[in-house]
């Protein structure tokens, strides 16, 4: 049976007509200014913040954009760094795949376009990562493009301000809502108009329009939005399929020895595609009885810690580490390397497993 098709999406004039004016209005008011990112038309600069900032909360990312810059100030100097270091700095943040391709887009950046960035939306997208809306971000705060961001959170808001019923979990609802986000776009925009627009969609998905409580009462779209005019507008964006999410019980092994500079634990690189694929990881088990298999003396030479549990977008984990110490001639089966305690700031680790190995 196919999907069924989402209704064609009719944006009403005096929509159209208003809803840019009265956003960039906002935003230079009552929008967020001082983030590190902005005030800047470097394209390296807001392509990193964009990445960083997708699926990651403003709160978080403030930490990370200053150290990664910090360490890779330009493109050519993240282009040339190795895969640990760009791990290292990213640990934390989540999403390793941006990572992989943040590190491929630099690449790509410095080999085939001579270390600068393309300025049109279209062409953006061809870089590894770099999707609609993010080239679309990017267009529009470093070139003024007339080109409209459509990310999760704007879908949020434009079906509100639309009360539209597409299905968002279908193609032919986003693909609605991306056209829909096009024709609302300011007409002629002068460069600070598009930047302040842009900017205004991000601030009103994040503190205005809110998934779960919107603040119609401060909103400045309360007098366009269809849905707050329906009484509901919590009840968009529509969505018939939700992700369920999956639990898992994995093993971690934690094999300890004293080494040339001090305490030693192993490590192995985690397979790609999958769960923190490229990071370096304690080796990972289906059960208890398979993790004590790799160790000599068994269950019964390994310490149990407390299970933890890490939650990722669609998954539950449970992560039950065992404690185990070698001798300094032992070495595990399989590959991977033996990392001093001390060294450890230097690869990228997921984040529950550097918590657990800063105990020992």
């Amino acid at each position: 049976m196919s999907a069924p098709r989402s209704p064609a999406l009719a944006v009403p004039a005096d929509i159209v007509e208003a809803f840019a004016p009265a956003l960039i209005d906002w935003q230079r008011r009552c929008g967020r200014h001082g983030l590190p990112w902005q005030g800047t038309r470097d394209p390296y600069r807001v392509w990193l913040s964009e990445i960083m900032l997708q699926q990651t909360q403003v709160s978080t990312v403030l930490s990370y954009y200053p150290r990664f810059l910090a360490r890779f100030d330009t493109v050519q100097a993240l282009a040339t760094a190795s895969t640990d270091e760009v791990m290292a700095l990213w640990s934390g943040l989540g999403y390793y795949s941006r990572a992989r391709n943040l590190h491929r887009c630099a690449q790509m950046v410095v080999t085939e376009y001579g270390g600068v960035f393309p300025a049109s939306w279209q062409e953006l997208q061809k870089l590894p990562g770099i999707g609609a809306s993010t080239a679309a971000a990017i267009a529009a705060f470093c070139h003024g493009e007339r080109v409209s961001i459509a990310d999760g959170n704007v879908r949020r808001v434009l079906s509100r301000l639309l009360a539209y019923e597409g299905d968002l979990a279908q193609a032919a609802g986003q693909a609605s809502l991306w056209e829909a986000a096009q024709q609302l776009a300011p007409l002629a925009p002068s460069l600070a108009d598009m930047q302040a627009y842009t900017q205004g969609l991000m601030d009103l998905g994040a503190t205005v329009c809110t998934r779960s409580k919107p603040a119609c009462v401060v909103c400045p779209m309360s007098g366009l939005c269809r849905g707050r005019l329906q009484g509901d507008p919590a009840r968009f964006p529509v969505k018939s399929r939700r992700a369920v999410r999956r639990h898992e019980s994995w093993w971690l092994l934690a094999l300890l020895r004293e080494g040339l500079d001090g305490a030693e634990v192993w490590l192995e690189r985690r397979p790609a595609p999958g769960i923190w694929a490229g990071l370096h990881c304690l080796p990972v088990f289906a059960s208890e009885s398979d993790a004590a298999q790799q160790v000599p003396g068994g269950l019964d030479a390994a310490t149990v810690l407390p299970v933890r549990g890490h939650a990722l977008t669609h998954r539950e984990l449970r992560l039950h580490p065992l404690s185990v110490a070698v001798s300094g001639d032992w070495q595990p089966g399989g590959p991977g390397q033996w990392w001093p305690l001390s060294r450890l700031a230097e690869v990228g680790i997921p984040t529950p497993v550097r918590e657990l190995l800063a105990g020992f």
